[in-house]
């Protein structure tokens, strides 16, 4: 009886519990799906559609996720798209893309570079290119997409790939959100995503728990005045020069209002005023972008902006009536914080995989990300994003003996390399997923 009890155990440990995945098998199938990836990627790169206008990429991205078997919603919050797939009792985890392009001229010289021209969201022609990453990023999400449903007998739980439009603009998730992402589809338990990033080689991941990305607030200042004669100064009250003197102050903000050991960045993007040489006009547009990593930070860059240029036109001797007036952009983007051991976990399977030698740790920097508001839901959930090297390595290293430039994102000249880039983060991706969901 004992023996034959034996059996059914080791009958039933064989039946529930499938052997791990090894990293060649995983290769192997990437290797052999990579071409459509490739293909999916250049489509993608010459076809860029920026923020709210994601058409035709939803679409395909729907497309993609239908016909590997996932039961697939279109529109949610726009362009938003969400598929899901069931696989037995465990975990739910969301995997996240982004999907918009940037509103500038490509200039990479790649034989397939962007010539896409469009009506941006101000009206304007402009060029569209993905200077993100983007096209990088929905590669990678379909590639996992396509290996997760491949290997669906070694994971149990709900997957929910999340394709989001509008990052660029920090409106993405909190349009999805607001649509019911987390009330019509499984509430995840993990969301996991990655970035691409030009400053690390392609073949490695960057990884960094706690605080990775600031939160970003868009703020505008209009400086009102008393227009007059260019000639004649001294009978008005320049905006101009106000919004200058505006200018110099906010600098103090960061070094003098902030403690040193609390990241900030208060920077003036934009300012127009005046239409001709010889008017002094009434009033100046400022356009300001505030970076912090906590609530108390913020509050006190808002309010230093404020109170600093409040009594610079007091100064000035203007009335109460033509005090500076304010208008910040909601949402906001949160500060992109990874969980801990989420991120600790995603970290060993990374070195397991890829190797201990392609597995870096990165700085933490004041860029924004709105994938942060998939963890600040009514339940809060871990999340954690993690970098993708999608540099040449030949060149960095070229790069950083000859000290040349390399082009960052959202430069004109930003080119990731797609093969290696493509592989490493559809591998990384799908282990981790494969790690949260094992049987």
């Amino acid at each position: 009886m004992k023996k034959h009890f034996s059996i059914y155990l080791v009958i039933m440990t064989m039946l529930t519990y499938a052997p791990a995945l090894h990293s060649q098998t995983i290769d192997k199938f990437i290797d052999t799906i990579y071409p459509s990836l490739d293909a999916l990627y250049k489509h993608l790169h010459q076809n860029p559609e920026l923020s709210l206008q994601e058409k035709e990429t939803s679409a395909r991205m729907a497309q993609e996720l239908r016909d590997l078997g996932y039961e697939v919603t279109e529109g949610i919050g726009g362009y938003g798209v969400v598929g899901v797939f069931k696989n037995g009792a465990g975990p739910t985890l969301l995997i996240r893309t982004d999907m918009d392009a940037l509103p500038m001229e490509e200039k990479t010289g790649l034989p397939y570079a962007s010539t896409k021209k469009t009506i941006g969201n101000d009206g304007k022609e402009t060029f569209v290119t993905h200077s993100c990453g983007h096209d990088i990023h929905m590669s990678v999400f379909v590639g996992t997409a396509k290996t997760m449903m491949e290997y669906k007998g070694s994971w149990r739980g709900t997957l929910l790939m999340v394709a989001q439009p509008a990052e660029e603009n920090g409106l993405g998730a909190w349009n999805m959100i607001n649509d019911g992402l987390y009330e019509r589809f499984p509430h995840p338990d993990f969301a996991i995503a990655l970035h691409d990033d030009p400053f690390l080689p392609a073949g490695k991941v960057g990884h960094k728990t706690g605080a990775l990305m600031a939160g970003v607030d868009m703020m505008n200042v209009t400086v009102y005045g008393e227009g007059a004669h260019g000639a004649a100064p001294h009978t008005g009250i320049d905006p101009i020069v106000l919004s200058a003197q505006m200018i110099q102050a906010y600098q103090t903000i960061v070094s003098r209002r902030i403690a040193p050991t609390d990241p900030a960045v208060v920077t003036v993007g934009s300012i127009h005023g005046g239409t001709i040489h010889n008017i002094i006009p009434d009033k100046v547009e400022m356009q300001l972008t505030l970076r912090s990593y906590s609530p108390s930070v913020r509050e006190e860059m808002i309010s230093s902006v404020k109170r600093i240029s409040e009594n610079i036109a007091r100064s000035a001797g203007l009335v109460e009536e033509k005090m500076p007036t304010y208008w910040i952009r909601e949402p906001h983007t949160p500060a992109l914080i990874n969980d801990v051991q989420l991120t600790n976990r995603m970290i060993e399977v990374f070195k397991t995989n890829l190797g201990e030698e392609n597995v870096v740790e990165v700085q933490t920097q004041m860029i924004g990300e709105d994938f942060s508001r998939y963890g600040l839901a009514e339940r809060r959930i871990p999340i954690s994003m993690f970098y993708l090297g999608a540099n040449d390595p030949a060149f960095l290293e070229k790069a950083k003996k000859e000290g040349l430039e390399i082009p960052g994102l959202h430069s004109p000249y930003f080119a990731p390399i797609p093969e290696p880039t493509i592989k490493t983060g559809v591998k990384a991706m799908s282990f981790v997923a494969l790690e949260i969901l094992k049987k």
